[in-house]
């Protein structure tokens, strides 16, 4: 169970980013400053800092829980990597989770739309997915042959996520798409090495 300090130690952070978010929306990244966010969230610059270390997490930890999931669903397989990472892509377009780009949702589609429109945000999210390959890299073995893996994989996971939300963002509902980026991730992920 939670203790009170942590639940009001994560309600700040939600806060936090929900406030930063939302000014981003209204306004464009870079048009909002530390400052305004910090007032807009009631904490001083110091306070929003300790929880956020740049203006960029406090869009990008949205996608933290998503960190190193490739590498955690390889760990955790009881079939062939790639099996396993096509699987949980599969399962993700069933669940329409963000993640996969085939997501409908308005405020889902904004955000998305933030992240990739601003520079420095889709240069975050860029050392994301290198980490994200690194971990990947490291669960298939650490040789070359993981690292050559894990960068397809990573960028089949980037290729069909960007395509479907492209698809959603540009007007065709998620449910209409979800055939479609079925089969572009069954040929995608057919195409790599079992690994």
């Amino acid at each position: 169970m939670t203790g009170l300090r942590e639940r009001k130690k994560q309600q700040t952070h939600d806060a936090l980013s929900e406030a930063a978010i939302a000014l981003f929306l209204a306004r464009g990244f870079d048009e909002v400053s530390v400052t305004d966010i910090a007032e807009a969230a009631n904490v001083s610059k110091p306070t929003l800092f300790k929880y956020f270390p740049t203006k960029q997490d406090l869009v990008l930890h949205r996608i933290a829980d998503h960190r190193h999931e490739s590498a955690r669903v390889v760990a955790a397989a009881a079939v062939p990597p790639v099996r396993a990472l096509r699987e949980h892509f599969l399962a993700g377009l069933v669940a329409r989770d963000p993640i996969t780009g085939l997501n409908d949702h308005p405020q889902v589609l904004a955000y998305y739309r933030l992240v990739f429109t601003t520079p420095a945000l889709a240069t975050r999210l860029h050392q994301f997915m290198d980490d994200d390959e690194r971990a990947l890299a490291a669960a298939l073995g650490g040789d070359l042959a993981g690292e050559l893996l894990a960068a397809q994989v990573v960028s089949v996971q980037r290729v069909l996520s960007r395509r479907n939300w492209a698809v959603v963002d540009a007007g065709q509902p998620a449910d209409d798409r979800y055939l479609d980026a079925v089969t572009e991730a069954e040929t995608a992920f057919d195409g790599l090495p079992l690994g």
